[in-house]
């Protein structure tokens, strides 16, 4: 199943680049809440209870082009948003070369570095665009394979991790250049992209074998296959889970392959992901608020 969220918060399935709006089964299935909010995304959480409710809805459901339909994060409310650095050979040559991407400092292994975070509030999906701050420094472009946790899970073994996917979508993973601290540089506001739609995970036979691209101007920025990682999915959850309780709506973003590159206000970037799909996202300056 492809669900997304788009326009005004609506909830939607995707059949034949048709959209199936299935908001009213959302509305009503979903527990009544109150303060304090429970921990995650009570969508993710309860996608598979109400899955069924949801299929049927679309079932007679008007549909809609997917064009024209502003795509907005499938994962409203993640506890966090994880990064995995230089996971693909290519790119952490390519930084080691390139002092724009290293600032000068010597590679160091996955395992010396660790994962890190980003923030929630950079998070928008592909119709929102990025807004680019720093006129006078890079921001760059990487694309990834987006990871949504569906069931929490602390201390996952290797072998039960895919188990706690909920789906995949495609993820950008975009970044300022400079000495600061990745997570600082990584946790602008719109630097994390989401979407267009969750693919769910039975949907993917195998998530470690994906060829994805991204193109801008039509020229061919990065193109890779996920089986090239150096740390595969289902080590990434269980290295996570070893820090971190994940909690459904949790965002793994699996690493980017060589070619990552600077934007500009103007700038479309296309990306397509097998099996997920294919979203442009729109590149503007960031204005002041």
């Amino acid at each position: 199943m492809k669900i997304c969220r788009y326009d005004n918060n609506q909830f939607g399935i995707i059949r034949d680049n048709t959209v199936y709006d299935v908001s009213d089964v959302v509305a009503s299935e979903l527990p009544a809440y109150h303060y304090p909010l429970p921990i995650g995304d009570q969508f993710i959480e309860h996608l598979q209870t109400i899955r069924p409710k949801l299929e049927k809805a679309a079932d007679i459901a008007a549909g809609r082009p997917v064009k024209g339909v502003k795509f907005l994060s499938p994962v409203a409310n993640p506890t966090k948003i994880i990064g995995v650095p230089q996971n693909y050979e290519d790119h952490a040559e390519e930084a080691t070369k390139d002092v724009g991407i290293s600032q000068g400092l010597p590679r160091r292994k996955m395992e010396d570095q660790g994962l890190f975070l980003k923030a929630n509030s950079a998070l928008v999906g592909p119709s929102e665009g990025v807004a680019v701050r720093f006129n006078d420094r890079r921001t760059d472009h990487e694309a990834e394979l987006g990871v949504v946790i569906g069931k929490r899970g602390s201390d996952i073994s290797y072998e039960d991790a895919l188990s706690h996917v909920a789906g995949y979508s495609i993820a950008m993973d975009m970044v300022v250049r400079g000495k600061e601290d990745r997570s600082f540089r990584k946790s602008v506001d719109t630097y994390a992209v989401l979407g267009p739609w969750l693919v769910t995970a039975d949907e993917i036979e195998n998530p470690g074998e994906l060829d994805f691209a991204l193109i801008i101007d039509n020229e061919i920025r990065q193109q890779n296959n996920t089986k090239n990682l150096i740390l595969d999915l289902q080590g990434q959850i269980a290295w996570a889970s070893k820090f971190y309780t994940l909690y459904p709506g949790d965002i793994i973003m699996s690493g980017t392959c060589a070619g990552v590159g600077p934007v500009k206000p103007g700038d479309i970037m296309h990306l397509e992901f097998k099996d997920i799909g294919a979203m442009e996202v729109p590149v503007r300056a960031h204005e002041k608020y």
